[in-house]
């Protein structure tokens, strides 16, 4: 696992991972799923090193995004099928089993998750996916939530994550027919934020990524995400209570000092309060 220096990333203190690689590019770290030859078929080792890189990216306030995208011309064809007719086989009682097998989530990290699309994302592939803040996607690629046409069911909290980014008529369709969908349908779905030729996905994420590490500050971005993915979702009077209860939290520190002073001398802004230190109680 290195760096985009060619540095040894394990030196800052980063786990050991199977099945996908971390590179970190300034303040974003770069998280690339890691198995071309199966299409990035996912694997047990690939679930939990993800969950083990989010963990790590939520407390190292030297990053500040993090994108998810795949190796090779695919993001993730989906659950590695290998095991053929046994491949969901009974999991047994002695065996722990989740359907959700990346924890923490991304919507969990204190820092905006872009998801960068380049190319299929299958069954698991874009359920997990959806665990992203955003989602830029590929034209021309294969998208869907096909378990139901593999006689299991979505999973990753896609029947939580789905409705509330496509809302329940979009997420009903997807879910309970499986059908396959193109990057220009998630976009207007509002599962996507952008569908782009291929090549051009992962440079618009990291784009994406820099804009917010560049300009934007760290602990207001952690609040501002933790309110958008509140469960239940907020009422108008709850909005408006946590709204006003966050912004006590920064209001008169240095931060709100400092991102008025940067913009009115036209420089770049100096943030010092960090999600993992000043994070409210």
């Amino acid at each position: 696992m290195t760096s985009l220096s060619g540095q040894p990333a394990a030196n800052a203190g980063w786990p050991e991972v199977q099945d996908l690689r971390v590179e970190v590019q300034g303040q974003i770290a770069v998280v690339t799923l890691d198995r071309p030859a199966q299409k990035n078929a996912f694997t047990g080792a690939m679930g939990d090193s993800l969950g083990r890189v989010y963990a790590h990216c939520d407390k190292e306030d030297d990053i500040r995004a993090i994108v998810v995208t795949g190796a090779g011309d695919a993001f993730c064809a989906g659950a590695d099928l290998g095991g053929a007719g046994e491949t969901f086989a009974a999991p047994g009682e002695a065996r722990e089993f989740t359907a959700s097998p990346v924890q923490p989530t991304a919507w969990q990290v204190r820092k905006p998750v872009i998801a960068a699309l380049n190319g299929h994302a299958i069954g698991i592939g874009m359920t997990l996916a959806l665990h992203c803040d955003l989602r830029i996607m590929a034209t021309g690629a294969k998208y869907g939530i096909v378990q139901v046409r593999r006689g299991v069911l979505p999973d990753a909290q896609s029947h939580w994550t789905l409705p509330r980014v496509a809302g329940f008529a979009h997420a009903a369709e997807l879910l309970l027919t499986g059908r396959h969908f193109s990057a220009e349908e998630a976009v207007a779905m509002g599962i996507a934020s952008r569908a782009l030729p291929a090549d051009e996905v992962l440079p618009a994420a990291l784009e994406l990524a820099r804009d917010i590490a560049e300009n934007t500050a760290p602990l207001s971005v952690a609040l501002s995400k933790r309110l958008l993915w509140s469960d239940p979702p907020l009422s108008a009077d709850d909005a408006e209570r946590l709204e006003t209860e966050y912004h006590r939290v920064v209001m008169g520190q240095a931060d709100a000092t400092e991102g008025v002073m940067a913009d009115l001398e036209g420089r770049p802004p100096q943030w010092t309060l960090s999600p993992t230190d000043d994070w409210p109680a």
